[in-house]
């Protein structure tokens, strides 16, 4: 495939997609304004610093790549609660900035988008699976950003850019080889405050014993980052495929990418104590305000067009999350 433009490439997922493309023997052309993305990811790896929006920036990144092929659009504001506080802010970055890149992509012959959508898509409130077809219901701002884009991908599509939305549901762990991982020291989802439990020593609050699942505890689909970013590979490597022979209203499609099997909070801890040596206690409590079920997805669409199915487990992402924190504290310093 030649180039890939890797938009937000300095951040989590954008640099483990750039990794995989490396391995793969693709270029990864990184195009990040670091605001939430980190230099030291973009070290050795071809760099521009600026805006997705910047037109003279993107049509400088094409003239001097022409070989791009194609275009994973990972540069977004991610927070659910900084996006409650800040709905404008969010969809300036997420919404209007994305809308000009693909206006620069398209100026610029590029037709092949992949678009890092989210699976906070769906409502997901009773803990039951979802696949591409189940209803959307968005349930913040930083979620109906995601949503909005996709269906402005979609309009776009007929004419424009294709486009390859997927839907991710819970990325855990680092790149295998530890080369780049999760930015924030103490990041705030729930492998993160359990690592964080473990480290003070002090018991991890399992929050609400009453939800519609198989122990009571919230449900998520757990995915390795570095299966996404295999998923990314797929979607590179089979992406005229996937999109060609569809009717011209077709020109776009999304797809979920999870493990396609849920795990609970209780499953969670347990999965936790195999992988450290010391275990760590749990104490129940209720459930937080807004907290619901959660759920999961089914995989059939990326089995199907992409060939991808996760191969690494819920404790292979627990041990490199583990891995990579002292990695992280040597390599980006705060």
């Amino acid at each position: 495939m030649g180039k890939v433009l890797i938009a937000g490439g300095a951040g989590y997922i954008g640099s483990t997609v750039a990794s995989a493309c490396l391995d793969a023997g693709i270029t990864p052309v990184l195009l990040d304004s670091l605001v939430r993305g980190r230099r030291e990811f973009t070290r050795g790896r071809v760099f521009y610093e600026g805006d997705i929006a910047d037109g003279a920036l993107v049509d400088r990144v094409f003239a001097e790549h022409p070989d791009i092929s194609a275009v994973v659009h990972c540069a977004a504001l991610i927070v659910v609660p900084e996006s409650v506080a800040d709905p404008i802010g969010y969809y300036e970055a997420n919404v209007a900035k994305s809308l000009a890149f693909v206006g620069h992509l398209h100026r610029n012959g590029c037709d092949r988008i992949i678009f890092s959508s989210s699976a906070a898509v769906y409502r997901a409130e009773d803990g039951s699976p979802v696949d591409e077809s189940s209803p959307l219901a968005p349930q913040s701002p930083y979620a109906r950003t995601k949503a909005v884009c996709e269906e402005m991908f979609a309009d776009i599509a007929v004419a424009g850019p294709r486009v390859l939305s997927l839907r991710y549901f819970n990325p855990v762990g680092a790149d295998p080889e530890l080369r780049t991982g999760l930015q924030l020291k103490r990041p705030s989802h729930a492998l993160g405050v359990l690592i964080q439990a473990h480290e003070e020593g002090r018991p991890f609050p399992v929050t609400g014993m009453d939800y519609p699942t198989r122990d009571g505890t919230g449900i998520r689909d757990y995915v390795h980052v570095w299966d996404l970013a295999a998923a990314h590979i797929a979607a590179i490597e089979r992406f005229d495929s996937v999109l060609t022979g569809r009717p011209e209203s077709k020109r776009s499609l999304a797809v979920n990418l999870g493990t396609g099997s849920g795990t609970t909070v209780r499953e969670l801890c347990a999965a936790f104590n195999e992988v450290v040596s010391t275990p760590l206690e749990t104490v129940d409590t209720g459930r937080r305000p807004g907290d619901v079920a959660g759920g999961y997805t089914k995989s059939d669409r990326a089995a199907e067009l992409l060939g991808w199915t996760p191969k690494l487990s819920l404790a292979d992402g627990i041990r490199s999350a583990l891995d990579w924190l002292p990695v992280r504290d040597e390599l980006l310093k705060d």
